[in-house]
C-alpha cells in the first residue's frame, strides 16, 4: 500500500480521508502540481514550487510553505514508497466549509494532499515512444495559465483523442491558433526553426516547456521563437513535440490521420533530447 500525506501527517492511501464539504470535491476549488523524480532526482523542483505558489496566490489560497519544506515532503515521499520513476502529485483545496456556495469563505483551513505515482523512464536513446494526435477547438476555460484541479474540458479533449485511436489532442483557437495538448504543451519544427505558442493564458507555462527552451537556447545550431503559431502550419511542419513533467519530450509522427514530416521521429529531435536527457538527468 502507498504512503501519502494528507494535511499533517504520512499515512496509507486506504486511510486517507477528506471532508465531503472540501471545496476541492465539490468544485475543484484548488491547485495542483506535478514533480517528475528519477532515481531520486527531482525534475524542475523550484520552477514547480514557484509555478505552484504563484497558483495560490491567483486563486487567493493562503498556504504559505517554504520551498525547504517543499522538497522535504518530496523527498519523504520518494523514500517512503520506493519507486524509481515517480511522480509527486500534490493537491491544494481551498479546505472544507460548513456547507457549499459559490463565494470563497473566510476562516478555513486548506486540505493539503500528496501521492507518489510511477511514472515512465525518459531516455531519448531507448524510447520508441512515436504518437499520434488530433486537433480540435479549445473548449477550456480562459485562465489556463493556473494549474486548477478543475479540469472537465481537459479531460473532454483527452476522452475525444482516445475515442479517435490518438494519443493526445492539440487545441486550438476559433482562428487557429495553436495552443496546447489536454495535459501538455506543444513545439513545432520548421526548417530546423523551433517554435512554441507564446505562454499567455490561454496555455499552462509548464516547466518541462521551460527547461526545454532554456536548452533550445543555448543550441547554436537551432533557431528558436516564441510565436503564435497556425494550425495550418502545425498540418506543414517537419517535426512535433509535446512536452509536460509526467513525458518530458515525446514526437509526434501523426497529425489528424497525415504524416508529420515523413512520418518518422525528426533529427532535431534526437539532438535536442539527448542534450536535455546530458543536462538535467
Amino acid at each position: 500500500m502507498s504512503v501519502v500525506f494528507l494535511n499533517d501527517r504520512y499515512l496509507p492511501l486506504n486511510e486517507a480521508k477528506i471532508s465531503p464539504l472540501d471545496r476541492g470535491f465539490l468544485f475543484g476549488d484548488g491547485i495542483y502540481e506535478l514533480i517528475p523524480c528519477y532515481q531520486q532526482k527531482m525534475i524542475g523542483l523550484d520552477p514547480h514550487i514557484e509555478r505552484l505558489q504563484q497558483g495560490l496566490s491567483a486563486t487567493k489560497i493562503a498556504f504559505n510553505w517554504s520551498k525547504q519544506q517543499w522538497r522535504e515532503l518530496v523527498s519523504q515521499l520518494v523514500e517512503r514508497n520506493n519507486i524509481p520513476n515517480v511522480g509527486i502529485y500534490i493537491q491544494i483545496s481551498r479546505g472544507a466549509d460548513t456547507n457549499r456556495s459559490h463565494g470563497y469563505p473566510k476562516n478555513i483551513t486548506p486540505t493539503l494532499f500528496a501521492m507518489a505515482q510511477p511514472i515512465a523512464d525518459f531516455n531519448p536513446n531507448t524510447n520508441n515512444t512515436r504518437l499520434k494526435i488530433k486537433s480540435e477547438l479549445d473548449r477550456r476555460w480562459r485562465r489556463c495559465d493556473i494549474k486548477s484541479t478543475s479540469l472537465l474540458g481537459n479531460l473532454m479533449h483527452f476522452d475525444s483523442a482516445q475515442t479517435d485511436g490518438y494519443d493526445e489532442i492539440l487545441v486550438h483557437s476559433d482562428k487557429n491558433i495553436v495552443h496546447e495538448g489536454s495535459s501538455s504543451n506543444i513545439f513545432v519544427v520548421k526548417d530546423n526553426q523551433v517554435s512554441t505558442p507564446i505562454a499567455n493564458q490561454t496555455i499552462l507555462p509548464g516547466i518541462t516547456r521551460r527547461l526545454l527552451i532554456k536548452q533550445l537556447i543555448k543550441s547554436t545550431e537551432i533557431q528558436f521563437e516564441e510565436r503564435n503559431i497556425l494550425l495550418s502550419e502545425a498540418i506543414e511542419a517537419d517535426e512535433i513535440w509535446i512536452t509536460s513533467s509526467s513525458r518530458q519530450i515525446q514526437p509526434v509522427v501523426n497529425l489528424n490521420g497525415q504524416p508529420v514530416g515523413t512520418g518518422e521521429v525528426g533529427d532535431v529531435y534526437k539532438n535536442i533530447a539527448e542534450e536535455y536527457y546530458k543536462t538535467y538527468f
